[in-house]
């Protein structure tokens, strides 16, 4: 009996490996999606990118206060109106609000659905995902925060900032810091109701330390210590700083950028997929 020949087995062919802009391509496409999604959803659109700026406005027109010294004790808040000290405060709101609800939510709904789990299974990296979230609400606030200043300058005439690097810093941080505990919520919440109850206490607690119920600078010395140590709430001081004229923040931006380097490193390795 003759034996058959041995068919040989061909070589494996090797998966081409995605070029730089190939991955640049996908993400852009990624986030457009996101953002259209983000779009779609009235409240997150709406919270995220108005209410801001329409918060500041109504107290602006219709607050009997708007235009009275911020402070009459303080020989700097004396010199400003009361919208012009609350318009970091709701700087600080606009932070809270994307860093606690309009990023994480959308996560936890990804993996309570089965999407992170299923993205496993296709060409497109679930960490594509991730990245096309962080860039679609750091435009949502950037647009917000604008959004807010630009109307508080030509509706209310509000001063503008006496030290801006300071109101940048505090910005910035005030983001990655806030953004680094809604990278701990979305790490580990297992559907939308999860993010959303965590989130929002979170973020009402914050709302209290940002001043936004009362001013910090008229709230007691014991509360405005802890502020100092919150994220939410170090953004809105040093902001703060920056837009009376203040001592530059030095400790609150160190707060906050100890939030941040912690915050992210944890978040990943505690995060879930399914």
């Amino acid at each position: 009996m003759t034996a058959a020949p041995l068919t040989p087995t061909p070589a494996p062919v090797p998966t081409a490996r995605p070029t730089t802009a190939t991955s640049g391509r996908v993400l852009a496409r990624v986030t457009r999606t996101e953002a259209l999604l983000f779009l779609r959803e009235p409240s997150a659109a709406f919270f995220g990118l108005a209410f801001p700026a329409l918060l500041l406005v109504v107290l602006g027109l219709f607050m009997p206060w708007a235009d009275q010294p911020f402070d009459e004790k303080d020989p700097v808040l004396s010199q400003i109106t009361a919208i012009t000290g609350y318009t970091p405060i709701v700087l600080a709101l606009a932070i809270a609000t994307v860093g606690f609800s309009t990023f994480p939510t959308p996560i936890a709904t990804y993996r309570g659905n089965g999407v992170l789990r299923r993205l496993a299974t296709t060409p497109l990296p679930s960490s594509r995902v991730l990245a096309a979230q962080v860039l679609v609400n750091v435009a949502t606030l950037v647009v917000a925060s604008v959004l807010a200043v630009v109307l508080g300058v030509v509706v209310l005439d509000i001063s503008l900032p006496a030290d801006p690097l300071a109101l940048v810093l505090g910005f910035v941080l005030g983001a990655t810091s806030t953004m680094a505990v809604g990278c701990l919520i979305a790490a580990r919440a297992p559907n939308t109701s999860s993010a959303n109850g965590v989130g929002m206490l979170l973020y009402f607690v914050s709302l209290f330390f940002a001043g936004v119920w009362m001013p910090l600078p008229l709230m007691p010395e014991i509360v405005q210590t802890i502020s100092r140590y919150t994220p939410v709430g170090a953004a809105s001081q040093a902001m703060g700083a920056g837009w009376y004229g203040q001592a530059f923040p030095a400790t609150e931006l160190l707060v906050m950028a100890a939030w941040t380097l912690v915050g992210v490193p944890v978040a990943a390795k505690i995060f879930r997929w399914s």
